[in-house]
């Protein structure tokens, strides 16, 4: 019960990053991904480093793995736990995505401003 109501605050939690005034949307977070992955990887973006990026992307190993730790046949704990990895998996990427387009327009602005001046 602990885990169903720590899954569902990390849900909303994410919605309302997503869905707050001024933040980048959903699909602007979404399209912001690769380029977040690829910044990361270069060593352009210092927001992120390379170990969480390898931590996410055993997330997504493990959720698209045939192989299981818990085994489905454990029904409730098999699918809760590949339901965790993915509401974690969501919300991690979607809240450093959001932090990286961010990232960029400052970035953006900061050339414009040279440029001015």
């Amino acid at each position: 019960m602990m885990a169903k109501a720590a899954r569902a605050a990390a849900a909303w939690r994410t919605y309302r990053e997503v869905t707050k005034p001024g933040s980048p949307g959903l699909m602007t977070r979404v399209r912001a991904i690769p380029r977040l992955i690829g910044a990361v990887m270069r060593g352009q973006y210092a927001g992120m480093g390379k170990s969480k990026l390898a931590l996410l992307g055993l997330g997504v190993v493990y959720i698209l793995s045939p192989v299981d730790v818990l085994p489905e046949f454990l029904l409730v704990i098999g699918v809760a736990d590949d339901f965790g990895v993915f509401l974690w998996l969501l919300a991690s990427l979607l809240g450093e995505s959001g932090r990286y387009v961010e990232h960029e327009r400052r970035v953006i602005q900061g050339r414009l401003a040279e440029q001015e001046g």
